[in-house]
């Protein structure tokens, strides 16, 4: 499968070659798409535990951008916009957090760790490599989320940003719903974001980037589905100021929106897409 791919994206390199400079606009080919996805993947398998711990945690504090412009714009126009505007309002800057993390390259939970799938499908890394990627990142996100969101309720609140009831709204929002509707929605979650990373890699320029980034965030802050490293924030924030809300509640929502975005990620991006890129390439 290798030698395909080096064979078929060989054929597209010359192509290019023969066709002079093109636009940024002009589409990648699937074969060389995923050739760049594994080599993106094979290096985040192989980054020292000391790079992947920093990446992992500047991830994690800067995914909080996104929950805390949504709390604020909560906190600001509340009873005074309508509610679809607001809701709308609110899905476009939560996806802020995701732009900051995304374009800077920093290891984030169901992006670049979806990417890491596809070398251990493709017989270039083992699954041992895998464990060791998403526990370190995962780890150091949360970790890395929950600090924002001491800082947020703890600052934000001092400081007139955000009310303690907009706060809870969000994380009661998420934590609210049936285990098995949480788990759907959070499978929702995983899928764009395995789109997006896989997507990010196949545009050239970073206009195209942005708009994906920006476009399919806003799906999930507009629907607030359940992002297992966003979502932390979202109710470790609410953890911290509202009595009502318990341990036990943010383990569960852990617990499912996790399982869900690497159900979605892995299942319905990279194995499905690896398979019918693959599976197209000339034997």
């Amino acid at each position: 499968m290798n030698q395909q791919l080096s064979e078929a994206g060989t054929a597209d390199d010359e192509s290019v070659a023969e066709r002079g400079d093109e636009s940024e606009h002009t589409p990648v080919s699937q074969e060389n798409a995923l050739r760049a996805q594994l080599e993106i993947g094979q290096e985040e398998l192989s980054r020292p535990a000391r790079g992947l711990t920093l990446s992992g945690l500047s991830a994690g504090l800067d995914i909080g951008f996104g929950p805390l412009f949504a709390t604020a714009l909560i906190t600001a126009a509340a009873g005074v916009w309508s509610e679809p505007s607001l809701r709308v309002a609110t899905g476009l800057v939560y996806s802020l957090g995701f732009v900051f993390v995304v374009l800077s390259g920093a290891e984030l939970f169901t992006e670049h760790t979806t990417l890491a799938v596809l070398p251990v499908l493709n017989g270039d890394a083992a699954v041992s490599d895998l464990a060791r990627l998403w526990g370190v990142v995962y780890c150091t996100n949360l970790l890395g989320g929950a600090v924002f969101a001491a800082g947020m309720v703890s600052f934000g609140t001092e400081y007139g940003l955000v009310a303690p009831t907009a706060v809870v709204r969000l994380a009661e929002s998420l934590l609210s719903h049936s285990a098995p509707s949480t788990l759907f929605a959070a499978v929702l979650a995983g899928w764009l974001m395995g789109l997006l990373s896989w997507m990010v890699t196949s545009v050239k320029g970073s206009t195209a980037r942005i708009i994906l980034v920006v476009a399919i965030t806003t799906i999930i802050g507009f629907g607030h589905l359940p992002h297992s490293i966003a979502g932390n924030v979202e109710v470790v924030a609410g953890l911290l100021v509202s009595p009502s809300i318990t341990l036990s509640e943010y383990a569960r929502f852990l617990l499912i929106a996790t399982g869900g975005n690497v159900i979605g990620g892995t299942i319905f991006v990279s194995l499905l897409k690896y398979g019918y890129v693959t599976g197209g390439i000339e034997q």
